[in-house]
């Protein structure tokens, strides 16, 4: 049984368990007013240092603390190697501070360069093991050469039942000034909750554009609506407004 280790544990977010354990528990007690008509189908989660954006995944993950999921498709893009199409991992466990989580039994395309030193999924394992009880990930990343969207929401159509929640790990604009990125996340916001997949494809900005894009169609064909519910970026957190990072949870319903 292979096992994927921690990558970004010390960096990206605690990798001491009771340090994290107690962030985790702080994120959570903050979250006020998060409900949900309906259970939620999927979420739309932040991914970057948890003490830029943490705070914001926690609205979604706090939402879905009162659903108990078994089965959870992750779903992100890929920021560390080049390659086509979508890819799952070849480890049968991975691994962070709080424990192991076993890796879903699936055919698609195994590419252990494209998950090794990604973190876009990997940070968002303690707040699912801090939410929830015994569950399994299915970890997808996507490439940048040409994967097709619709194609690809049909696949994964087929694997969600009432146990199973699909969450897309995505920030939005990085690097502009505070005034223009909330004007720029503010327009993709809209878009995502409009489920406008032709202004999500040419004006969309998101780095897990691709992924949004896959929900958005799902969503479309499951006749789903979708719902902000915490939106903030890297000046809100530090105070340095000059170039920020957007951060948004959404869910789906």
């Amino acid at each position: 049984m292979k096992t994927r280790h921690a990558v970004v544990a010390g960096a990206f977010y605690p990798a001491s368990k009771e340090e994290l354990e107690s962030m985790l528990n702080k994120f959570l007690k903050n979250v006020t007013n998060v409900d949900l008509e309906k259970e939620p189908k999927a979420l739309i989660v932040p991914h970057a240092g948890y003490i830029y954006s943490a705070q914001v995944a926690t609205y979604s993950y706090a939402l879905l603390k009162k659903f108990k999921k078994q089965k959870i498709i992750l779903l992100g893009p890929s920021h560390t190697f080049y390659f086509n199409d979508i890819v799952a991992d070849v480890n049968d466990y991975w691994e962070t501070p709080l424990g192991k989580i076993k890796v879903t039994k699936n055919d698609f395309p195994k590419l252990e360069e494209a998950h090794i030193n990604e973190h876009c999924l990997e940070v968002q394992i303690p707040f699912l093991q801090k939410t929830l009880g015994s569950f399994e990930i299915l970890p997808l990343v996507t490439g940048e050469i040409d994967p097709d969207p619709k194609k690809i929401s049909e696949k994964i159509i087929n694997l969600l039942d009432n146990n199973t929640i699909l969450i897309i790990s995505s920030d939005l604009s990085h690097y502009q000034p505070y005034d223009m990125a909330v004007e720029i996340d503010k327009n993709t916001i809209q878009t995502i909750q409009n489920l406008d997949y032709d202004k999500m494809e040419k004006q969309g900005d998101a780095c897990g554009k691709i992924p949004i894009m896959i929900l958005i169609s799902i969503a479309k064909k499951l006749n789903w609506k979708c719902k902000l519910l915490s939106y903030k970026n890297s000046g809100d957190v530090t105070g340095d407004k000059s170039g920020v990072v957007g951060y948004a949870s959404f869910a789906f319903y």
